[in-house]
């Protein structure tokens, strides 16, 4: 499954998996939200619980996820202020749920506050 991320300086993709939490996220959408930054990472709150199952600490760039402790959405294109090196380390686990093939320096325009759209493609 595939859903398209629109904001007012990128139009990304991402590609869902197969885990759970992927089939709770796509069955929500399509979800309107605003955008909060962390580092080289957006989030931005989804308004449902999805499955936490296999959540872990691991994330690389291009990595989209579920924050369970926030009910948000991840997406992680470098280095986040827990970060020891260029390899993006979130807040507390998450759960992957996809990959996006954007490039780091287009979702760094991305502006807090900004608002998303995910719909279904």
């Amino acid at each position: 499954m595939r859903a398209i991320c629109k904001t007012s300086v990128i139009d990304f993709v991402i590609e869902f998996n197969d885990t759970q939490a992927a089939k709770d996220i796509i069955n929500g959408l399509p979800i309107v939200s605003t955008v909060s930054t962390w580092g080289d990472e957006i989030y931005f709150n989804i308004d449902f619980k999805a499955s936490a199952d296999g959540a872990s600490m691991d994330v690389d760039i291009g990595d989209v996820a579920y924050w369970p402790q926030g009910k948000c959405l991840c997406v992680f294109f470098g280095p986040t202020p827990a970060s020891s090196n260029q390899t993006p380390v979130p807040a507390s686990p998450v759960v992957i749920v996809g990959k996006t093939s954007s490039s780091p320096e287009e979702f760094r325009g991305i502006q807090l506050g900004e608002k998303i759209s995910i719909n279904k493609i």
